[in-house]
């Protein structure tokens, strides 16, 4: 026991000691024959008399929680049971709708052999001896800048190398001071909320869609609508008159992978100025795509300034460097980066000045190149090994397929007693569940899935 003594004058010490020491027995952190320090010692310990000691211990022996044994010392008596910590009046404290009671249970699942779970990239693929002479690069004597807070926006020069990436790959309108760097999409999406969602605003998500983010809303207090998606994405006109604010997955949506369509694009531009809502355009890997050439994204077509558009490094590189990014309208960049200085200031300027110089040498466009082959391999693979009977929904891009599948439960439990990772599509719905899988492509190489899925276990 840590004992340090915490008293009033100096007529109370010896009541202050008493105190201490019982509640550390009735809590349990004084044990039933646990041995005290002697009078002398508690004494030099705790800066007060020999006297004081003497007279707390003569005390507590009277009423039973210590005794003396002549020779030994002074113990615990052996009777004495530990209380139950009472609880504060009114019961425990409850967190804000949106976040959960009690955390999820804990599931250890067995040992996988093969991972097709959706929305990680190859580790084996991720450039890490060039990236660690980048960062081994900026932290050289004279590249470290001044101790002191970075900029809430993010690296200058990572802004303005984004910016200029997103004009090449993606054609979109921004310059550096457009650019907010996150620590990945989600905190993007947190400061969104931060600054435009007020407790009871509806905001609209796709469904199905990515539960984390309908959380995210949901924390912030909003009323979130789900609405529905088919081949050509989001249902524009059935978005909720009252929406605030809609979240979309526009050039491959999460999870079932169509492209929204042109003219739901345009429909939505136009519902979002006639409602003054705000649209989140959640571009989370659109850099792999396979087939057709890729649609501009909503925030190039945007006249209005409606748009913000959220991109993240997590697919094309690792998700455990945490670099994402938005593209603001002039009107909301003040606030969100007011957000950003108050949620945790800044990113790491080391990995972000790595970023810049991975993306100003042409490295991050070589990587996806790269990787790009290697995916569009896997993607093959598994399209040409998929059994009767299980159908894909139309996708040209992204790290992983949907695929409908009949009772695709029981197939992803089968899959699981053989040490095989599959999701199934109900985890992504929020209303009535989907019967499929979303097959990843990112953790295992071209003759795994096709000899995975050519397998008895099915």
């Amino acid at each position: 026991m840590d004992w340090q003594l915490v008293a009033g004058p100096r007529g109370d010490r010896a009541t202050a000691l008493y105190q201490q020491i019982r509640a550390a027995v009735l809590d349990a952190r004084l044990r039933p024959g646990d041995r005290l320090p002697a009078t002398r010692e508690l004494a030099g310990i705790v800066a007060v008399s020999r006297g004081t000691v003497t007279a707390a211990y003569e005390r507590l022996t009277a009423e039973g929680f210590l005794v003396g044994k002549v020779g030994a010392g002074t113990f615990v008596a052996r009777g004495v049971r530990p209380e139950r910590r009472r609880r504060a009046p009114g019961g425990a404290v409850r967190p804000r709708t949106g976040f959960p009671a009690t955390a999820p249970a804990t599931v250890v699942p067995p040992a996988v052999r093969v991972d097709l779970s959706v929305g990680m990239p190859d580790p084996s693929l991720f450039p890490l001896a060039t990236w660690r002479r980048l960062v081994s690069a900026e932290l050289r004597p004279g590249r470290i800048g001044a101790v002191a807070y970075s900029e809430p926006g993010g690296q200058p020069a990572l802004r303005a190398a984004i910016a200029r990436h997103l004009g090449l790959a993606r054609g979109l309108r921004a310059g550096a001071d457009d650019v907010v760097v996150t620590s990945g999409a989600q905190q993007a999406f947190d400061l969104v909320g931060r600054v435009l969602i007020e407790p009871g605003d509806v905001v609209a998500v796709e469904e199905p869609g990515y539960p984390p983010v309908r959380q995210l809303w949901e924390s912030s207090g909003a009323t979130v609508v789900g609405v529905p998606v088919d081949e050509d994405g989001l249902q524009v006109d059935a978005l909720p008159a009252r929406a605030r604010l809609v979240h979309v997955t526009p050039s491959h949506q999460f999870p079932l992978g169509p492209v929204l369509a042109p003219a739901r694009r345009v429909a939505l531009l136009e519902w979002a100025e006639r409602r003054g809502a705000v649209i989140v355009e959640d571009d989370y890997d659109s850099e792999y795509r396979y087939a057709d050439r890729p649609l501009e994204p909503l925030q190039a077509r945007d006249p209005h300034g409606r748009v913000v558009y959220v991109g993240t490094f997590s697919k094309t590189l690792l998700p455990m460097l945490r670099l994402g990014f938005l593209v603001a309208p002039a009107s909301l960049r003040p606030a969100l980066l007011t957000a950003r200085r108050l949620a945790d200031w800044h990113g790491d300027p080391v990995a972000e000045s790595a970023l810049a110089r991975f993306i100003d040498e042409g490295l991050l466009a070589r990587h996806v190149r790269r990787t790009a082959k290697e995916y569009a391999a896997r993607r093959t693979a598994l399209l040409d090994a998929l059994p009767e009977g299980w159908v894909p929904w139309p996708s040209a891009a992204g790290l992983h397929i949907a695929v409908r599948v009949p009772d695709a439960a029981a197939v992803a439990d089968r899959a699981a007693a053989q040490g095989i990772r599959l999701e199934t599509l109900d985890r992504y719905c929020a209303g009535p569940p989907l019967d499929g899988l979303a097959l990843g492509i990112g953790l295992a190489r071209a003759d795994v899935i096709t000899e995975t899925l050519t397998r008895e276990w099915r």
